[in-house]
């Protein structure tokens, strides 16, 4: 029965998952490792799981602790100190700089994507899950476990956000030609 349960979830929400992963992290190989670890984690918290949330967000929470879990680890490695990381406010920025995903996206996307990692943790979550992978926003609040309220703030600020520094890449690139 267990079984059961984890394929239909496995093959109805895994590329979701996994381009959720792709785009917090920019590396195939890790978020193919963090797709396995959300996995883990549902087959050991699924007897816990109560329906108050669909199968679909209660996954994208899952994969959203796992990228949590990972850019927290990092920041530890990275610093050799064990600071507090809020990744309210604190930058996600992957480890690698240009994927091999990012060589078969046109400048605009490449653009995007590389301006996302200037935005707080928080904000790049939301335009992932609203943009990327479509949640509505009351799916993204319940993901994020925030009120609608506050996914619409931090929606709008991303986007604010995004607009300027798109904006300044812009101008950097005409004043380079």
């Amino acid at each position: 029965m267990k079984e059961s349960i984890f394929h239909r979830l496995y093959d109805s929400y895994h590329q979701d998952v996994f381009q959720f992963l792709i785009y917090m992290v920019k590396n195939r190989t890790v978020a193919e490792d963090l797709s396995h670890e959300v996995y883990v984690r549902v087959l050991k918290s699924y007897e816990r799981f109560q329906g108050r949330s669909s199968e679909k967000t209660w996954l994208f929470a899952i994969a959203k602790n796992v990228a949590i879990d990972y850019f927290r680890k990092n920041a530890v490695r990275s610093s050799h100190a064990f600071d507090a990381f809020n990744w309210e406010t604190d930058q996600l920025v992957s480890p690698t700089k240009s994927p091999e995903i990012l060589t078969e996206l046109n400048d605009d996307m490449r653009d995007l994507l590389d301006a996302l990692e200037k935005c707080t943790g928080d904000q790049k979550m939301v335009i992932i899950m609203r943009y990327f992978q479509e949640l509505s926003i009351a799916e993204t609040a319940q993901v994020l476990s925030w009120t609608e309220g506050k996914v619409k703030t931090t929606q709008h600020r991303a986007i604010h956000r995004l607009r300027e520094i798109l904006t300044n890449t812009t101008e950097q690139k005409e004043a380079n030609q």
